[in-house]
């Protein structure tokens, strides 16, 4: 396996957007479909050498990205804009290349400002050109206490209740922001949430929390905190479905 710096190369920075229906997420999976793997393959289709991507942020299977921010490496002496307009020309429809510079000293895990999700709720049948891109809650929902529920999340937490996995040892996390905004044009609600860093599934299953309370009359805002005190996972606070979520963008310190 050649390294992932080689000094003969230049390097690449590129913004990409995707729907994530149909896909088993950002990184590469041995038998299914993965964003990075469609990537790789339509460069090495144009251009006839591999790549490999490093990606700033790991969407899982069904997530959608408006501004995923990734690097790579190659030795062709092609113009960044032709380049770009090839390789999008050899993608599907489903995702596209938005901006493609030179920057040798970008890194996609450093210096992270901030990271920028959207999640969507209609509040009534969605029309067929959006459905895929967010969730419909079935049922009544208050949606004042769901804004409170959410509010709970914004500031530092420990949010081992609110992550798949066992692997981090360190799971404080700090919300920025975290706001609710209602689309007439769409009729849904989206949840904007802002902070540098997030564990994996931690903005669904916090969703799914706050429509539980909003939803359920055996599901309080005391869960929620309670959840945050202890780190306790509880099975009455739900995970949202992934198709509701886009990453919308990530911002670095100048």
């Amino acid at each position: 396996m050649r390294a992932f710096f080689d000094m003969n190369e230049k390097q690449y920075k590129i913004i990409i957007a995707y729907d994530g229906t149909g896909y088993a997420g950002w990184i590469q999976q041995p038998n299914e479909p993965s964003i990075v793997q469609a990537l790789h393959d339509a460069f090495e289709n144009v251009f006839g050498k591999p790549i490999r991507l490093l990606g700033a942020s790991k969407t899982d299977a069904g997530v959608h990205a408006m501004g995923q921010v990734a690097v790579f490496k190659t030795d062709l002496a092609i113009d960044p804009e032709k380049m770009k307009w090839a390789w999008n020309n050899a993608l599907p429809e489903s995702i596209s290349i938005r901006s493609l510079e030179h920057d040798d000293l970008f890194y996609p895990h450093a210096n992270v400002l901030r990271k920028t999700y959207h999640y969507d709720l209609f509040v009534s049948q969605p029309l067929p050109f959006v459905a895929r891109y967010g969730f419909q809650p079935f049922g009544k929902v208050d949606w004042e206490l769901f804004k409170q529920a959410l509010q709970l999340f914004e500031g530092t937490h420990n949010f081992s209740a609110f992550y798949t996995g066992n692997d981090r040892d360190d799971t404080q996390r700090t919300i920025d922001e975290i706001q609710l905004e209602w689309k007439a044009d769409l009729n849904m609600y989206r949840v904007v949430v802002v902070g540098k860093a997030f564990l994996r599934h931690m903005v669904r299953r916090m969703i799914g929390a706050a429509l539980a309370v909003a939803q359920r009359d055996t599901v309080s805002l005391e869960d929620i905190t309670k959840a945050l005190h202890t780190g306790e996972s509880n099975f009455a606070l739900p995970t949202a479905l992934a198709k509701g979520l886009m990453l919308y963008k990530i911002e670095y310190k100048k």
